[in-house]
């Protein structure tokens, strides 16, 4: 009996840890800010297989992996990570978007 209940207790506990961890990334667009504290997402930068691919605009940031960067009222506000990323993106001048 004891070990069923820490099965189940372990079963629970990584289906909640999981569900807290995924962002998604199709909806990141917009207004960035780059800040060091209190992000609304963490992220790394990588050069291979992106979460996200990111091109940098100056107007229009109206779809997936368009990000304007601002330094008022932002959409989002993003700090650059070297481990531990909510999710990771590219720099791309061309085709941004989820993968």
């Amino acid at each position: 009996m004891f070990k069923v209940a820490v099965a189940s207790l372990l079963l629970v506990c990584a289906f909640g840890a999981q569900a807290g961890t995924s962002v998604d990334v199709s909806k990141i667009y917009g207004n960035i800010q780059y800040v060091d504290h209190y992000p609304d997402y963490k992220v790394q930068v990588v050069d291979h297989y992106p979460d996200l691919k990111v091109q940098k605009v100056d107007h229009y940031p109206d779809s997936a992996g368009k990000w304007k960067t601002v330094d008022h009222y932002p959409d989002y506000k993003i700090q650059i990570v070297d481990h531990y990323p909510d999710f990771t993106i590219q720099y791309v001048d061309h085709y941004p978007g989820a993968n």
